[in-house]
């Protein structure tokens, strides 16, 4: 055939015949399937056809002529322009010989799949998919359909969309002539994910460009809902080095809400249709563990022959689909992501802090999934289509529903983007990283909460979580050179609290996580008070209950819940550091504290002094604790077997005696973490007077240690840190505390034991962080935002 070639018959050198996409699939059946990978078969149109069809029909000079008259600026015309060349193109009788060879090749795939079996009819331009530009989403696809008479439609109007709105705009912004691009189409057997799931893949992570994580997208029906923002969809996170060694490292499970879902329409007044989702559905993950670990497996043979063939490291954008038939799952198309890709030689590091961040809650107006790791402020601009475009004015944040290729021209206007809908690699977020603006998707509520020409700011530099602040919230940018940076003169670890920053977090200088604190994860992530889960029959309040099965719907097994939740989520943090080592804290929270969680008022005792009671490692063996701390130990057991995160430290705070200190490791013991086995190192905070004057003994026992700041100023000076009243007598930087800490060096020095302080002090006072080095401390775990401050001011 002149103008029809079969996927098997092409590969990536056949870019300029076939387009970009085209070729990936091409390049992927011949190569990559014998390694494992599913892909639907079918055929191409090529280039040639293409040509052919306007040739024909007299349409080149036609078209050329109206391109010359294209004024971005002026989008009315510019709209009614791209209408009329799509109008001759569609208009135009497709040439018999195209035609002819259309059929036989669609005839071919009936003997194997059916008559009128179902395709899609997917556009493949030769400027599609290069590294430093995607074109993803600039033209038309076509799902479900069946038949010679629709195929020949939608061939034709696929032709048209290379000269879409948004196709022309994404061709001028990047230098391209618009002769210069051509359209091939792909014919593919459709996937029945209008009978199960489907999504996108990003092997790597889309915000902060972290290279060891693979994050998938996962909804029910046609993937097109994800693309395009309609959904919600739930998200996976799986670590690549310790996949490919053979465990299984479910980082993060988010379910998203799914609400609808995209489907066959029957009655073929359109080829697809949204419907409802069951609430049951809408509860429950669309993928399952064992699918999640084999598409990662499937993505990372991809990124690893595109890495091969380009010479360097190339992170992939993948669709895919589950087929609800025969439960396989099946790659789509594949394509280089742009974004983070060419930004592989970092020149210097980089962050956003608002100072003081908790004095600004009240202003707070929505929340939702942050895309990009910048701040930006600027005046709102609610619009609800494409026909109010022209109001946004550059600088202005756009702030709308969801936003889909058509959105483009006037997205490049906008300092920033807010959706009600969307995940992290819908439309909007996937355009505003190309743009390098901020943008939050997903608010649900944000065109109710925001008005027309409201000044605000996007917060997207606290991890996953996006914040819309009314007003002009002033903001603080950090900025350190890489050469800088890497003249450290002591270990920098950094303290983490939040999974969702970690990522971002781990791209600072840094040498691990020297404090991971367990209490935010359960506080933020679980909620519930783990003896609540272990014994529900001891909650005799109905709401309390209706909470807990609210929280844990997804679970049977609700002990199962918190220790699922605590290691994906302090798995995510170890993931993101590795094979760094990171210090996880066992859970630190006083019994007040822990009354505050759903359920807590049932088991925890009200103190006096909870800043002195019933507090670390006295829980753990404790009966009133001791089940409990179980869940806690099978939770590290799981991050450091079944996720191979072995780069996990456990440290154990409050150790107010060395016997106390000797029963929690025998406890960890008992439920399969052993001190010295497949090298677990169990650290101590050192934060009480009793570790400083018999650090000697502490230290036959433990690893190494930390020196907790916080506790140890308190507990020397005789200071509540929780009143208010003397919060002036407490200074770190007193004579008496300066002494135990360097009691605490020497100790650990004369025992030759690793120590580090994790506590607050350096991060606010450097000259403290001096004198600590000076004394031989081995690392300085700051938080994150003096980091970069710290290293700073160390230059020289």
């Amino acid at each position: 055939m002149e103008f029809i070639k079969k996927f098997e018959s092409i590969s990536i050198s056949d870019l300029p015949l076939v387009g970009g996409k085209n070729a990936s699939l091409g390049e992927m059946i011949q190569k990559l399937t014998p390694l494992g990978l599913t892909i639907p078969s079918g055929f191409v149109i090529t280039v040639e056809g293409y040509k052919k069809h306007l040739q024909k029909n007299n349409l080149e000079s036609q078209i050329a002529e109206l391109l010359q008259k294209i004024d971005k600026n002026n989008l009315k015309d510019f709209s009614q322009i791209g209408e009329k060349i799509r109008s001759l193109i569609t208009q135009a009788q497709l040439p018999e010989e195209l035609i002819r060879e259309i059929t036989e090749a669609y005839k071919q795939m009936e003997s194997t799949y059916g008559k009128n079996c179902d395709v899609a009819v997917r556009s493949s331009a030769t400027a599609e998919d290069l590294p430093e530009a995607s074109f993803a989403g600039q033209q038309e696809t076509f799902l479900n359909v069946r038949g010679e008479t629709e195929l020949l439609y939608a061939c034709s109007h696929c032709f048209a969309s290379l000269f879409t709105n948004r196709a022309i705009s994404y061709r001028i912004d990047h230098g391209f002539e618009h002769t210069d691009v051509l359209i091939s189409l792909g014919i593919q057997k459709m996937v029945r994910s209008d009978l199960a799931s489907a999504g996108v893949i990003f092997t790597l992570d889309t915000e902060s460009g972290h290279k060891e994580v693979i994050l998938i997208n996962s909804s029910y029906g046609l993937g097109e809902n994800i693309v395009k923002g309609v959904v919600n969809p739930d998200e996976f996170f799986v670590h690549k080095p310790t996949l490919e060694q053979g465990f299984r490292p479910i980082l993060k499970k988010r379910c998203g809400s799914k609400k609808s879902k995209l489907v066959y329409s029957h009655d073929r007044t359109a080829q697809t249709k949204n419907v409802p989702v069951p609430e049951d559905d809408q509860i429950t993950f669309s993928l399952t563990d064992d699918e999640i670990l084999e598409l990662a497996r499937q993505s990372l043979i991809i990124e690893k022959h595109y890495s091969k063939t380009r010479g360097r490291w190339t992170p992939m954008d993948i669709e895919w689909a589950k087929d609800g038939q025969d439960g396989k799952l099946y790659i789509l198309q594949a394509r280089p992501e742009t974004v983070h890709a060419p930004k592989q030689e970092q020149l210097y590091f980089e962050e956003f802090f608002i100072k003081n961040k908790d004095q600004y809650k009240n202003k707070i107006l929505a929340t939702g999934k942050s895309v990009g790791r910048k701040m930006v402020t600027g005046k709102a601009q609610v619009i609800n289509d494409t026909a109010q475009m022209d109001q946004v004015k550059p600088g202005e944040i756009l702030v709308t529903d969801m936003t889909d290729p058509d959105w483009e021209p006037i997205m490049k206007r906008a300092g920033g983007i807010v959706t009600n809908r969307g995940g992290r690699t819908c439309h909007a977020a996937i355009v505003s990283r190309e743009l390098g603006i901020p943008a939050i998707v997903g608010t649900t509520n944000a065109t109710e909460k925001i008005k027309t020409g409201q000044e605000i700011t996007i917060d997207c530099s606290s991890g996953e979580v996006g914040i819309i602040y009314d007003g002009m919230i002033p903001f603080e940018i950090a900025k350190v050179e890489v050469a800088q940076a890497n003249k450290r003169p002591i270990e920098i670890m950094i303290n983490v609290g939040n999974p969702d920053e970690a990522f971002s977090f781990a791209k600072l200088p840094n040498d691990g996580v020297g404090l991971a604190r367990l209490e935010f994860i359960i506080n933020s992530s679980i909620k519930i008070h783990p003896m609540a889960l272990i014994h529900p029959e001891r909650i005799n309040d109905k709401e309390t209950r209706e909470k807990i099965n609210n929280l844990t719907v997804t679970y049977q097994d609700k002990k199962q819940f918190f220790i699922d939740t605590l290691a994906q989520e302090a798995g995510t943090i170890a993931a993101a550091f590795y094979p760094k080592p990171v210090i996880v804290r066992l859970s630190d929270f006083k019994s007040n504290e822990y009354r505050n969680l759903v359920g807590g008022i049932h088991f925890e005792p009200e103190e006096e002094n909870p800043m002195l009671g019933f507090r670390g490692a006295s829980r753990y063996c404790h009966e009133k604790y001791r089940e409990a701390f179980e869940l806690e130990c099978l939770a590290m057991k799981k991050i450091r077997e079944d996720m191979g995160l072995n780069n996990v430290k456990l440290m154990i705070p409050f150790v107010r005696t060395v016997a106390e200190g000797e029963k929690v490791i025998e406890e960890m013991k008992k439920h399969g973490l052993t001190q010295g086995e497949n090298g677990l190192e169990i650290y101590m905070m050192c934060e009480v007077p009793s570790n400083v004057i018999i650090i000697d003994d502490f230290c036959k026992i433990f690893d190494g240690l930390s020196i907790g700041s916080n506790d140890l100023t308190q507990m020397v000076l005789g200071v509540d840190r929780d009143s208010e009243l003397i919060a002036s007598l407490f200074d770190e930087r007193n004579p008496a505390v300066k002494k135990m800490l360097q009691l605490s060096i020497e100790g650990a020095k004369r025992n030759k034991k690793k120590i580090g302080i994790c506590g607050q002090a350096p991060s606010d006072y450097p000259e403290l962080s001096l004198f600590l080095i000076e004394l031989g401390i081995d690392s300085l775990s700051l938080n994150p935002d003096a980091v970069l401050k710290q290293i700073a001011s160390m230059e020289g």
